[in-house]
């Protein structure tokens, strides 16, 4: 299944480290894998890798890349946004999820009530 862009929101400075890390891949398979697992301080944690699409996979195409979810994590990320920070506080990508009803205070994992 194929789904829009609306569905989570990468901004445009995450989407070109997306765009730099998946070409480092040098495999025109791998895209970006968004997903939540159980565990955290909060009960749910973040998982982002750059694997291959898998079997039942949902596709959301964004520009220079594909974003793969599992059904289960889609629940939990509808309308989330991912962003990427590189300032003096720490370098990486930062989910900010209007679902999450407590974060952790490394923003790494949440819970929804």
């Amino acid at each position: 299944m194929t789904v829009t862009t609306d569905f989570v929101k990468i901004t445009p400075k995450a989407s070109v480290e997306v765009i730099r890390l998946v070409k480092a891949e040098n495999n025109e398979e791998i895209g970006l894998r968004l997903a939540v697992k159980g565990g955290g301080c909060s009960g749910l944690s973040y998982d982002l890798q750059f694997t291959p699409k898998d079997e039942g996979d949902t596709i959301i195409q964004h520009e220079g890349f594909n974003v793969y979810m599992d059904a289960k994590s889609m629940i939990y990320l509808k309308g989330m946004a991912l962003d990427f920070q590189d300032g003096l506080q720490g370098k990486g990508f930062v989910f900010v999820n209007p679902n999450a009803t407590s974060t952790c205070g490394c923003g790494e994992s949440f819970s929804i009530t």
